[in-house]
């Protein structure tokens, strides 16, 4: 029996993210399963953050040698003073991102049984093109609400051609279901999370963890200060796991509330070394302003850690119960405060994981 060939796309996988790392999983299970399948990527070749299965082609358009992407150059050395011309950059950016896709599936899509977009704004692009589109799976990873004017307003229309659409989290297949057919399906997690077994709370370090981007949606600086009104005991750390733009920010915060010695920075690092780090510690805080799922709750739920998080759009809620955690109001460090304090008190412990 032949093969069924398939293709992801997305942007890049030589970063640490939650897109990427859920991607390689299930290309990993794909070609496991005996699925021919081929990556398509819209950067340069560098190599890959997460572990890719042998059997997988990966093919690179090199979209930042694009003439859109040398007029993006040119606003923000020369005309960085417009109003929002970070906004403007970014959709002319994906002018030269459109082009160079349309061009490349007009000459290659007829080889692929199906094609899976794993972001919004390439799935609108392949809804564009009805022969394309109508054996695209759109594979969505983010706030329903993003897009603005272009990709939300006018584009996501185009959803409507495809083949179906795939939704992390119940709110969004509830607002695709006016475009297309769409399915629920979380996250796959996929080893070495899934057979972990239960690690009791006195078994661990005085930890509390964060693993993620260092960037405004995960909003750590808010983290930060929750843990300088904590006034951790002695013997208690937060370690953040993850390096983004907001890193120095973070770590000058850290300085100026004098946190040397009870927050530590860990950069970026392999899932096994994320694995292992999350053995160690008993308390998972996440304080994100928007997510579309959260796969990291699940992932420090299954090394026993008591999840602690906002209530942010989307995620946690499908996540964390009385059994494994607390659901915090968005931005309401009061209460997150108090909830740290008592599981501290605790042991990490105090919930019946």
């Amino acid at each position: 029996m032949e093969k069924k060939k398939i293709l992801l796309i997305y942007y890049k996988l030589f970063r640490a993210g939650g897109v990427a790392k859920v991607m390689t999983n299930l290309a990993n299970e794909l070609a496991e399963q005996n699925y021919e399948v081929e990556i398509l990527l819209l950067n340069r070749e560098q190599p890959h953050f997460y572990p890719l299965n042998d059997k997988i082609t990966v093919h690179n358009i090199d979209t930042f040698s694009h003439w859109a992407w040398a007029i993006c150059e040119f606003n923000a050395k020369y005309l960085k003073f417009i109003p929002k011309i970070r906004n403007i950059n970014a959709y002319i950016y994906h002018i030269g991102v459109y082009l160079m896709l349309k061009n490349w599936l007009k000459k290659n899509h007829r080889q692929y049984d199906k094609i899976i977009s794993c972001w919004y704004k390439l799935s609108c692009f392949l809804g564009m093109n009805k022969k394309v589109a109508r054996k695209t799976i759109a594979w969505e990873h983010t706030d329903y609400n993003v897009g603005g004017w272009l990709f939300k307003d006018q584009l996501r229309k185009f959803y409507k051609n495809l083949n179906n659409i795939v939704c992390i989290n119940s709110p969004s297949k509830t607002y695709y279901q006016q475009f297309n057919t769409t399915y629920f399906i979380p996250n796959i997690i996929g080893e070495p999370f899934e057979s972990k077994e239960y690690i009791p709370a006195e078994k661990k370090e005085n930890l509390i963890s964060f693993v993620g981007r260092l960037d405004k949606d995960k909003n750590v600086k808010e983290l930060i200060e929750i843990i300088s009104e904590t006034r951790l005991p002695e013997n208690w750390k937060l370690q953040i796991i993850g390096d983004g733009w907001e890193e120095q920010n973070l770590k000058d915060l850290t300085r100026q509330k004098k946190l040397q010695n009870k927050v530590v920075f860990l950069g970026s690092k392999t899932t096994e070394e994320i694995e292992k780090l999350l053995e160690k510690s008993k308390i998972f805080a996440f304080t994100s302003l928007k997510e579309a799922f959260g796969i990291v709750l699940l992932e420090a739920m299954f090394c026993s850690n008591v999840l602690v998080a906002y209530d942010c759009k989307y995620g946690p809620s499908d996540i964390i119960n009385e059994k494994n955690g607390f659901l915090i109001p968005l931005h309401n460090k009061q209460l997150f405060i108090e909830k740290l304090k008592y599981l501290i008190q605790n042991k990490g412990g105090g919930i019946t994981n």
